[in-house]
């Protein structure tokens, strides 16, 4: 088996690539894979880290403003794009796949176009509930749309052949246990509020936050994990101007970044995070009631999107950006935090949303649109 996948740009592209890749790889040792990117894109790094061959390509997104700026860019992303595709055919000549896999960002746009052109079969997996515009323009080629949420349907021409197949969830994600995380963490049983705004941290969602957890490490209501990011180092010196004791407040966690994730989240109670696809995923594989705070600053603002997939399902709550106060989000991890039954009902509800086997449903478009492209 020859798998030729291509995306990038954020991480919420290039991760659920890496996962199908292991996962395919797990099934298959001797299965050829290679990850067509961008050039300079963070895939550059991630990729041939995870173990896998890169080739890169120069590429770039148009403009939608009509200023003189974004005029000339997109004039440049012309000439790229077109340079792009010859590049894209010679690659897949080269590598002669046996299916082309596109997990969006507009490096893909060009690569499986080439794909499709040169009679190779190409799918595409969308992880938000409001699709990318380079999905969009590549579903009517695509032999299956595989979908990570229902929502996203509507979103794309009718006559596509969509499969419902979720986010891939790590592994370590979906088995740790509730009571053994918070064993390892050293947590008593006061509700756990875990929060994050991404590697990168959140300047409102930290401020927002701090009020309560100074109040935390004064009255220890709550215990409080919480990363703050790497550009949010400033954000220890503004609890202690709060008045937090942070070396004895022993009921909290703040640190820069979350590398045991999969414990953390095994172990809370409530989740205030951002509204990524793989965080949303996550959230539903474990169950967990969450105040969602979605980024304005996305493409399609599919955050709001994604955000809303688990509020209509009466799953979660969401204050939008522009509406966060400190007030606002105390209040309501106050009111979620003391109400054991809505807890619950936002836990099961997320549950039922849940794909927990999205890596092996992908799996099975791949070996099916294979076999199917080959009789």
């Amino acid at each position: 088996m020859r798998i030729l996948f291509a995306g990038g740009g954020t991480a919420g592209h290039i991760n659920p690539a890496l996962a199908i890749a292991g996962y395919v790889r797990s099934r298959q040792p001797d299965a050829e894979i290679l990850y067509v990117g961008s050039k300079g894109g963070m895939e550059e790094r991630l990729v041939p880290q995870a173990g896998y061959e890169f080739r890169g390509i120069v590429v770039q997104g148009f403009k939608r403003k009509l200023t003189p700026k974004a005029i000339k860019d997109n004039i440049i992303t012309v000439k790229k794009a077109i340079s792009a595709s010859a590049e894209s055919k010679k690659i897949i000549k080269e590598f002669k796949p046996d299916i082309c896999v596109g997990t969006g960002g507009y490096v893909s746009g060009p690569v499986l176009r080439a794909a499709d052109k040169l009679g190779i079969p190409i799918i595409i997996h969308e992880q938000n509930a409001f699709p990318g515009v380079a999905n969009k323009m590549l579903a009517k080629r695509a032999a299956r749309v595989m979908l990570a949420m229902p929502a996203a349907k509507q979103h794309f021409p009718e006559n596509c052949n969509f499969v419902n197949t979720g986010n891939p969830v790590r592994g370590d994600i979906i088995t740790v246990d509730k009571e053994q995380a918070r064993k390892e963490l050293g947590l008593d049983s006061r509700p756990v509020i875990l929060s994050f705004g991404g590697s990168l941290g959140a300047r409102i969602i930290n401020e927002s936050l701090a009020d309560i957890i100074a109040r935390s490490a004064k009255d220890g209501k709550y215990q409080h994990i919480h990363a703050y990011g790497q550009y949010g180092k400033w954000f220890p010196d503004l609890l202690k101007e709060k008045g937090a004791d942070l070396e004895n407040a022993k009921n909290l966690d703040i640190r820069e970044y979350i590398n045991n994730m999969p414990t953390c989240l095994a172990a809370a109670d409530l989740v205030i995070a951002r509204a990524g696809a793989i965080t949303i995923s996550e959230i539903e594989v474990k169950g967990k009631p969450s105040i969602l705070i979605p980024s304005p600053n996305v493409a399609e603002n599919h955050q709001y999107h994604n955000a809303m997939s688990l509020v209509e399902k009466n799953a979660a709550v969401m204050i939008e950006e522009k509406d966060l106060t400190p007030e606002k989000l105390t209040e309501e991890i106050d009111k979620l935090a003391s109400d054991p039954d809505r807890l619950r009902e936002y836990s099961e509800n997320a549950q039922k949303m849940a794909v927990s086997d999205a890596s092996k449903r992908i799996y099975s478009v791949i070996v099916e649109t294979i076999a199917t492209s080959k009789k």
